[in-house]
């Protein structure tokens, strides 16, 4: 979103908070990216999606929104859409397969059944993903996750002691990213017991799982959400990164986005099968795979003798340049311009708007 921020406006349309007696939105620039991000404030008894389309059809008249391009990140956003909003092109970037999440609505698939209907464009966040969708819409695009290679970078020249790094001790096997029912406690718990001598660093919020539920075991530390621009920085202090995501229905479709994040800080990895790892990382020899608790435990030691030796590291590099975001956005951006039927001198003047919806 940012980069479409650079020549269009870009309206990230979150989901609302109920906090509030009047129906309101606050906006919040964003003052690196320009994107802004529309929050609608409710009160707990005015949850409804009626006044959710009140809110967004007087928001798109106040700032003069004229046939945006309509961008979905979850097809739930439809119940907030208003029917008379007109669209120049309508994009469902389909992240995960939503409806084998715990917790998912009901009526998710019913509401991605309309979405495939109604958009032009279905982008899908893995390979896949994309074999799971493609045969439900005439046009759509797998783009596995994208890396930011200049800011992951970084880790490479960083020193090792971060912050929490200061008192852990090494070897140290570190992860970055959401903890629910994705994660194999059981997997990271077998690891810590039968190595007590590796610190396993664990980095993000904790959701949809009971904390209590978490392993206390003296080299496990739960150091909870970080800045992203600290990531590179704990990054550097790890000797290894894992991927140590349980197999079942919530996991059958992703494409971790730190597959790509730790090889461009540099670091060796290892991952359980998720299959969007398996091929093309595993395959390429980019990323170690391992099955069970021991097979991971055999794999990191290996990576912990060999790290990343100068080859490895070229070739992981060679492939990350095709996962910049800003080829990912180049590609998009592309096909968008190719499906609103405008030359694309005129398209930006035509259609400076893409209402994102979370």
């Amino acid at each position: 979103m940012s980069r479409f921020a650079k020549d269009r406006r870009v309206f990230f349309w979150e989901e609302p908070i109920l906090d509030s007696d009047t129906p309101q939105v606050t906006v919040h620039r964003c003052p690196h990216s320009g994107v802004c991000v529309v929050t609608p404030h409710l009160s707990a008894g005015m949850n409804s999606p009626v006044i959710v389309q009140s809110l967004m059809r007087a928001f798109v008249a106040q700032n003069g929104i004229n046939d945006p391009l309509l961008w979905f990140y979850t097809p739930m956003a439809l119940a907030w859409l208003p029917e008379q909003l007109a669209s120049s092109v309508v994009v469902y970037d389909c992240m995960d397969e939503l409806s084998m999440f715990r917790g998912a609505p009901v009526e998710l698939q019913n509401f991605e059944k309309r979405l495939f209907q109604r958009a032009d464009l279905v982008f899908t966040g893995g390979v896949s993903l994309f074999e799971a969708k493609c045969e439900r819409h005439p046009s759509v695009h797998a783009f596995p996750s994208g890396v930011d290679s200049n800011h992951f970078g970084k880790a490479r020249a960083l020193p090792a002691d971060f912050a929490e790094h200061q008192g852990i001790g090494r070897p140290r096997m570190g992860y970055a990213g959401v903890i629910d029912e994705r994660i194999d406690i059981g997997l990271i718990e077998e690891v810590a017991r039968k190595r007590p001598d590796w610190q396993l660093v664990m980095i993000g919020p904790v959701v949809k799982i009971d904390p209590k539920s978490l392993p206390m075991l003296p080299n496990i530390h739960w150091l909870g959400q970080k800045a992203y621009n600290d990531l590179p920085s704990y990054f550097a202090g790890w000797d290894v990164g894992m991927m140590p995501f349980a197999l079942n229905d919530s996991t059958r479709f992703i494409s971790p986005t730190k597959t790509p994040e730790y090889l461009c800080a540099g670091l060796p990895v290892v991952s359980t099968p998720i299959r969007d790892v398996v091929r093309p990382y595993g395959e390429l020899g980019l990323v170690r795979i391992a099955g069970t608790a021991e097979q991971f435990i055999e794999c990191a030691e290996q990576l912990m003798r060999s790290g990343m030796c100068l080859k490895w590291r070229e070739r992981a590099d060679e492939f990350l340049r095709t996962l910049s975001w800003d080829s990912v956005w180049t590609r998009m951006d592309r096909l968008i311009h190719e499906k609103s039927q405008k030359p694309v001198a005129q398209f930006s003047s035509v259609t400076k708007e893409s209402i994102a919806c979370v």
